[in-house]
């Protein structure tokens, strides 16, 4: 086992990390910004070095400064977390040649699934079904234009290199597919560095269903259940929950099953996370991996038990899983997670960066708070607008749910705005307590409430008098 990690990331997660290291004995570091030196992760870490100012390009995504904190600490290994650094591959092998681990897959592994189009082709080689589209990177607007037509409207664009939700748009049409092309080749390339872009057929009302899975270097592969992530805004999720509702044990062991094979195509290692769309007829496609931890890896620890951090820790140091055969994974009640961020849901999500004068996080039974906010942290404008995740366990998804509604009315963040409101109005939804909800939810519900508002405006002056 290791002796000293350090933590190349900030917030809930470099907290998250830290915590696991600290009950496995293991020492950390923690690296942070100017900005950031009276964050939480500074002060629990055992050591901490600052590694540049604000911009993420002087500090969280500088290389040099990383490594140059790593060897003046002489730590072990690096885990990178989530965002940031995470999926860069060019990261991991300076890692490797400078003799320290880094905690994730291979270089070769995270290259392979980082282009969405090489991930593409490799799981259709190993048999996995992905949707129509583009082998190769769209080099116009006509070719653009013939691969829509032949692959039918609606058709939505992807970043090559791309996640988040960045370099991604849709097109129901030739005229919004010739000025949506070059905007996404645009942002692709301020995102990512790289403006390589490739067309699919779009489903338009899917389900959005990842796999855990979990690998180690002794030839043991198990997949953790699923997670339904089908409630999101502008392609980021906001509401996650395992397992999905719409996913039977057939279907589960079906989807699971491709999802070790697209991993294995690529000799995956570590924690990673397959992506399918599920559609309304039950048939999934393959959208993408994750060579990474998710930040909704807390609600698959609920329904399983297994601690993923720890896992990933023991595998980059050679051990074995810690569970290494498939039909011995627990599923255990429903889990439940809303992502907390400084946003105004009612101003089109827009940041509320500033000082929370009042912090309270909720508790008792079945509540977990991952967040590194407290009463006087200031949410900083410069980095991801997460303040933390409130998850929730149950013995079934009704209970699941009744203390989520309980643990939203008891979480209080003052005076910033936040997604608290929103998550009350999910969760008391009628499609979302069915389990019938899509990827179109958050449109559909908003849109539902722009029509009560205009409806209320139009009624005659007394009648809202009475």
């Amino acid at each position: 086992m290791f002796s000293k990690i350090l933590v190349a990331n900030r917030g809930e997660i470099a907290l998250r990390i830290i915590r696991a290291c600290r009950e496995m004995g293991v020492r950390t570091v923690a690296v942070y910004s100017v900005p950031d030196a009276n964050s939480a992760h500074v002060h629990l870490a055992d050591e901490a070095v600052c590694i540049g100012n604000a911009p993420s390009s002087q500090s969280y995504l500088n290389i040099p400064s990383i490594i140059s904190a790593a060897e003046i600490t002489d730590v072990d290994a690096i885990h990178p977390g989530y965002g940031f650094l995470s999926e860069n591959a060019h990261f991991a092998e300076i890692c490797e040649s400078c003799q320290i681990k880094f905690i994730g897959p291979s270089p070769h592994a995270i290259r392979s699934m980082g282009d969405k189009m090489a991930a593409r082709e490799t799981a259709r080689k190993a048999g996995v079904p992905i949707i129509p589209g583009t082998k190769e990177a769209v080099k116009d607007k006509d070719e653009a234009l013939k691969i829509a037509k032949k692959i039918k409207y609606p058709v939505i664009i992807k970043a090559a290199a791309g996640g988040g939700g960045r370099g991604m748009r849709v097109c129901h049409n030739e005229v919004r597919l010739v000025s949506a092309l070059m905007t996404a080749q645009h942002e692709a390339e301020v995102a990512f560095g790289n403006g390589a872009v490739y067309i699919e057929k779009y489903l338009e009302r899917p389900k959005h269903i990842e796999i855990q899975l979990l690998a180690d270097n002794h030839g043991h592969m198990i997949y953790l259940h699923e997670r339904d992530c089908s409630i999101q805004r502008r392609h980021q999720k906001l509401v996650e929950e395992a397992p999905s509702p719409a996913v039977d044990w057939k279907l589960r062991r079906k989807m699971g099953e491709m999802a070790l094979r697209a991993a294995k195509a690529v000799g995956y290692t570590n924690a990673g996370t397959v992506e399918f769309l599920l559609n309304e007829d039950g048939q999934f496609y393959f959208i993408e991996m994750n060579t990474r931890v998710q930040v909704e890896h807390g609600i698959t620890e609920l329904i399983t038990g297994i601690d993923i951090v720890k896992e990933q820790i023991r595998i980059a140091a050679g051990e074995k899983l810690s569970i290494r055969k498939q039909d011995q994974v627990p599923l255990i009640g429903h889990a439940i997670e809303c992502r907390i961020n400084a946003e105004d849901p009612t101003n089109n999500f827009s940041p509320s960066p500033g000082k929370i004068e009042r912090y309270n996080a909720p508790g008792g039974p079945g509540v977990r708070v991952d967040s590194h906010a407290y009463a006087g942290y200031t949410v900083l404008p410069y980095y991801d607008s997460m303040i933390g995740k409130l998850m929730v366990h149950g013995r079934n998804r009704g209970e699941a749910i009744a203390i989520m509604q309980r643990a939203l009315e008891e979480f209080i963040i003052e005076p910033i705005k936040t997604t608290i409101p929103i998550h009350k109005e999910i969760m008391k939804h009628p499609v979302f307590r069915r389990g019938q909800m899509f990827t179109d939810f958050i449109d559909r519900m908003q849109g539902e409430q722009r029509t009560d508002k205009d409806k209320l405006a139009a009624e005659p002056q007394e009648a809202k008098t009475k």
